[in-house]
């Protein structure tokens, strides 16, 4: 079985939806987390805060330098993510389907082969 990362992403100057639309999203993740556990597809998932809260650490020539804010000026940030594992990627596709029907875009990423050992 292969892993799989899908981000949740969220998109400065979009609409901000509603309490009752969030709360629908929230319930709707739980459903799909409680499926992928179900599936045994469920490796790790979770929530971010918001990119504010980031900080950014660099080691350069041997000086660490810590900063605030998120690591690069964007206006999209990765607002969640889960970690499965399926056959393949048409399976991970399916799963990231469902996620973005619930809380909006899915990237889907392949770990790499040394992650996987």
């Amino acid at each position: 079985m292969k892993q799989y990362l899908l981000s949740v992403h969220f998109v400065e100057g979009a609409p901000t939806p509603s309490d009752e639309e969030v709360q629908t999203m929230f319930r709707e993740t739980g459903r799909i987390n409680d499926d992928m556990q179900a599936a045994g597809a469920w490796v790790f998932g979770g929530g971010l805060t918001s990119p504010e809260s980031a900080t950014v650490v660099r080691v350069d020539n041997g000086a660490t330098t810590m900063s605030d804010g998120p690591f690069a000026e964007t206006k999209e940030h990765i607002a969640g993510f889960w970690v499965i594992k399926c056959a393949d990627l048409d399976q991970a596709l399916a799963w990231a389907q469902r996620c973005a029907a619930a809380c909006g875009p899915i990237e889907v990423r392949p770990f790499d082969d040394l992650s996987q050992a």
